[in-house]
């Protein structure tokens, strides 16, 4: 099995969060187009509070946007002309992303005409600051989100989530095109883009242009959307398990019995694999659903292979047991 792929380096821009998420949020720029180029680079958001009040020691806030909440706001109104300059001067001392202010507040015209200067974006919303927060967190997670590209085929069978691997022409599709004739979903085809989520969710789309299409070699591009209705597809869905789809090898000794279940990585989540040879004549249709269902059982606490091991192991000494009172048993 090929190396896992290396993960995306998320990048998002101030300008970004304003095409993406202006209406939303209700954002408002106060600065023209002043630095819409910076780059967000922490999915975090902070209120800088300490270092309006002159406390800078600990600020590592370089990274990530900035909050000025009622609180700032009413602090610095509450200063003098030459102790807010003072203020503002050293908080925007900081290469900051940009600087955001709830509640529809105005802004202190020292932040605006410093800030200009500095070519730091400020921008103000009309939500409350706990509601703003609730808001844009989502946006930042899924924006800095570990994301890879693979290539393979990514199918909703029985409600898990099977990540189709191999090489190129093994028949990754004509696989998932039989489970969809089955009554199972496409989600991808050929191309996967991975994004987790948390530490260990791994959630599986297609590309927004490719998506729900599906190259079968001598037939050409199908649209299952349109041959097998809206049922037979769904737009995301979390990869539970990868199913690695191999030539079938005589010299090589294959896995019969399920008792050393292997694992694989993806964007450092482990993940169960199962790797499934191919020669003429294989249902491999059935044998991918009953992957499915097996990975549910083990889900739900049954495994049937170690189950299976251990009646086997507690027969043994029965029969074990009664061949020994046999041999001493000399009437």
């Amino acid at each position: 099995m090929s190396a896992p792929p290396a993960a995306q380096t998320p990048r998002l821009k101030v300008g970004d969060l304003l095409a993406r998420k202006g209406d939303p949020l209700q954002l408002e720029l106060l600065t023209a187009e002043v630095g819409l180029d910076r780059e967000i680079r922490s999915p975090e958001a902070s209120s800088p509070g300490l270092v309006l009040a002159g406390y800078t020691a600990r600020f590592v806030g370089t990274d990530r946007i900035h909050i000025l909440g009622e609180t700032e706001i009413t602090y610095l109104a509450s200063l003098d002309a030459k102790a807010r300059r003072k203020s503002i001067e050293t908080f925007l001392s900081y290469e900051l992303p940009c600087i955001i202010i709830t509640k529809g507040q105005e802004a202190p015209e020292e932040l605006l005409v410093l800030a200009r200067e500095k070519g730091i974006p400020v921008i103000r919303t009309r939500l409350k600051t706990a509601e703003f927060y609730r808001r844009l967190k989502p946006f930042l997670d899924d924006a800095f989100a570990p994301r890879t590209t693979v290539h393979g085929s990514l199918a909703d069978v029985f409600g898990v989530g099977l990540l189709f691997r191999g090489r190129s022409g093994i028949g990754k599709s004509e696989c998932v095109l039989d489970l969809v004739e089955r009554g199972h979903r496409l989600v991808a085809d050929d191309v996967v883009h991975v994004t987790r989520r948390g530490n260990d969710v791994l959630i599986g789309r297609g590309h927004e242009i490719s998506r729900h299409y599906m190259e079968i070699r001598g037939v050409g591009l199908i649209d299952i959307n349109a041959l097998f209705g809206i049922r037979s597809v769904r737009q995301q869905k979390r990869i539970e398990v990868v199913v690695q789809l191999e030539d079938w090898d005589n010299t090589r000794e294959y896995d019969r019995t399920g008792l050393d279940q292997r694992r694989t990585e993806l964007l450092d989540v482990e993940l169960p694999l199962v790797t499934v040879p191919l020669n003429p004549g294989k249902n491999l249709t059935v044998i991918c659903e009953v992957v499915a269902m097996n990975h549910l059982l083990r889900y739900s606490g049954v495994d049937s292979a170690n189950a299976f091991n251990e009646r086997l192991i507690r027969r043994m000494r029965e029969k074990g047991g009664v061949q020994s009172y046999l041999e001493e048993d000399y009437e």
